[in-house]
């Protein structure tokens, strides 16, 4: 009886949701931004059984996002069940939820988008003569009718997250959200090379892509410029089959983007089998890259579970390791079939094998000598026969191949040098008028990565790899300051290609690389033309600098800075800073030094990372007690 009173008199605490609420709850899963309206509209129309699908967007999907398709289509009852929640055409029961064969029909999301947008919707099956022409905003239905329009769908979401302006407020630029949902784009596009794409943004046509293979659909979304690189893959198991193709080592990149899995033509995200690609690849690799994969598996649906993640991009295998280690192998064997990976050939006769050091030299005649005067039946008194006389080397001789062992040259190799003074032939980071400033303070490389020399209280340890970084840094800012930024200009224009989608973040940097000092000019099929650069930029470094300009650009590092000129400062000045593990000589390591304490701050990184550090006497000793 006490516990009634509380209650009647607290009043009741929970209660239902307005079905308004709970839509926009729902899609609050399932819509993060307009890229996931593209992925649902796009499978809508693969499971309507389309063979030709468009894809319209304006500002990047925040205003317009419309797809058609000449599927199926419907009639006006499945047309008004497919914005009800919970309405679907594959589920029957639970066990279903195992036995998954589609992508998604009509009903599983457009509740979820038309509680969050207006939405319009046009359908028409081949049995009826007349469509359905279907209103929504915000979630209620405002007007549904018939019409006059061709078998298939057209589904038209305006003005995302109209009613939920928090949710608006946080989406991004609209070149960022159109790469976003290019991506989409290319992953179903890359599923189902069978069907034609067409895409269109701010009523430009970007791609309009025929029916086709793999490799040709490949070839139309990531440039011609692919047919050259791929190798194919091919592996049947009873636990998987294994298809599609694989990039040569040589062109891998710094930045991600054409690493693609697809189970049961699905697209889904997998670091596990990453690392399986990327084992794989071992020792063919240049450092901190990634090679380019469109890998599909194909498994039994009963062995997978989908459901794990609400866009269905991360998913559970029954047999897990398995397919790392099948997979894993089938790349290898690829690699090595078309010899790109070298292999051992253990029926060949390694006696007939040219030795590795005379293998581009040309074999020499033989020549052979006649003694014409020799006759064995004349004698004593006849002249002697001429030949050769190979005269015993003295043992004395031997010794010269040991001459200095006991004088140290094995120091370099031993496991306890790790100081490096030697002034060895190395890359010089610097010009000569940089040297004119230099002392006679000496210095060390400890490790290969820092710099330790003397100071009045002690000993400085300086990370060679910040330093240069807040030199750099610096210098293009410095340079970004002056109207005219100093550049040099190229005898012939540099010709790079890059994929639509490097190439559309390549386009939102053109100002700030030209305040830098670039002159880029953008071609045809993704070629871009660069005809000046900064004096800092080795021509024969712009690739690489680009590649690995993008890579931070899309992992958003930097994004910290004042402005998009310092943003970019900062990411160059990482791209062209000098590595771990590379030697300095003397001259370099006081220049370097000499160049750090000239900067404004010389303390910080432009990652704000520590850049030196001082071990006083006192620390010394404390050490030795």
């Amino acid at each position: 009886m006490i516990y009634l009173f509380f209650f009647l008199l607290m009043g009741q605490r929970i209660e239902l949701l307005p079905e308004h609420v709970a839509n926009q709850i729902a899609a609050g899963e399932v819509v993060q931004r307009p890229a996931s309206v593209v992925k649902e509209l796009l499978e809508n129309a693969l499971d309507a059984g389309a063979t030709d699908i468009q894809l319209i967007i304006r500002e990047g999907g925040k205003t317009l996002i419309q797809v058609v398709d000449n599927g199926t289509g419907m009639d006006r009852t499945d047309a008004e069940l497919s914005i009800v929640r919970h309405a679907t055409s594959k589920i029957r029961k639970a066990e279903d939820l195992f036995q998954i064969h589609t992508m998604g029909f009509r009903g599983e999301a457009l509740a979820s988008i038309a509680a969050i947008a207006h939405l319009e919707l046009q359908t028409r099956n081949g049995q009826d003569a007349l469509g359905t022409h279907l209103k929504m905003a915000g979630g209620t239905l405002e007007s549904i009718s018939e019409t006059v329009v061709p078998q298939g769908t057209s589904i038209q979401v305006k003005n995302l997250f109209f009613n939920i302006p928090a949710r608006r407020n946080f989406l991004k630029s609209t070149k960022i959200e159109y790469r976003h949902v290019l991506e989409e784009f290319q992953r179903i596009a890359l599923a189902h090379p069978e069907i034609s794409f067409k895409l269109f943004h701010n009523d430009s046509e970007l791609f309009n892509i025929p029916e086709s293979n793999l490799r040709r659909r490949i070839g139309h979304l990531f440039g011609s410029r692919m047919n050259d690189r791929l190798v194919p893959l091919e592996e049947e198991t009873q636990v998987v089959k294994v298809d599609g193709f694989i990039c040569k080592p040589e062109f891998a990149k710094k930045s991600r983007g054409m690493q693609f899995f697809f189970v049961n033509n699905r697209y889904i995200k997998s670091p596990y089998l990453h690392h399986a690609v990327m084992n794989a690849y071992e020792g063919l690799l240049r450092p901190d890259t990634v090679p380019g994969y469109f890998i599909f598996l194909q498994v039994p649906a009963d062995s997978i579970d989908i459901n794990i993640h609400p866009t269905k991009t991360e998913i559970k295998f029954e047999n897990e390791h398995s397919l790392y280690a099948i997979l894993r192998a089938a790349v290898k064997h690829s690699l090595g079939q078309f010899n790109i990976r070298p292999v051992l050939d253990f029926e060949a006769d390694q006696n007939l094998e040219t030795p590795y050091n005379l293998r581009h030299s040309n074999a020499p005649l033989p020549q052979v000598e006649v003694d014409r005067n020799f006759n064995p039946f004349l004698g004593e008194g006849a002249p002697a026969v001429q030949r050769k006389n190979y005269a015993k080397a003295s043992k004395d001789s031997w010794t010269a191949l040991y001459e200095g062992l006991g004088e140290g040259q094995y120091r370099e190799g031993a496991k306890t040098h790790w100081i490096v003074e030697s002034d060895a032939p190395s890359e010089a980071l610097f010009d000569e008028g940089a040297l004119d400033a230099l002392t006679d303070i000496a210095s060390f490389q400890v490790d290969r990565k820092y710099i330790l020399t003397r100071v009045k209280s002690g000993l400085l340890l300086i990370d060679q790899q910040r330093a240069h970084q807040r030199v750099l840094y610096e210098q293009f800012l410095e340079n970004i300051s002056l109207k005219e930024p100093v550049s040099q200009t190229l005898l012939f224009p540099m010709k790079l290609a890059f994929d639509p989608g490097d190439l559309e973040i390549l386009s939102e940097m053109y100002e700030s690389l030209k305040a830098l000092g670039f002159a880029i000019e953008e071609g045809t099929e993704g070629e871009v033309f660069i005809s000046a650069l900064p004096v800092l930029i080795p021509d024969a470094q712009v690739g690489t600098v680009l590649e690995e300009l993008l890579a931070n650009w899309k992992q958003q590092l930097g994004a910290e800075g004042f402005s998009e000129a310092d943003r970019m400062a900062r990411l160059l000045s990482r791209a062209l800073s000098i590595r771990p593990g590379r030697v300095l000589d003397t001259a370099s390591r006081q220049a370097l030094i000499n160049d750090l304490f000239a900067c404004k701050d010389p303390d910080r990184s432009p990652f704000n990372k520590k850049i030196h550090s001082t071990l006083g006497v006192d620390e010394l000793e404390k050490k030795l007690q």
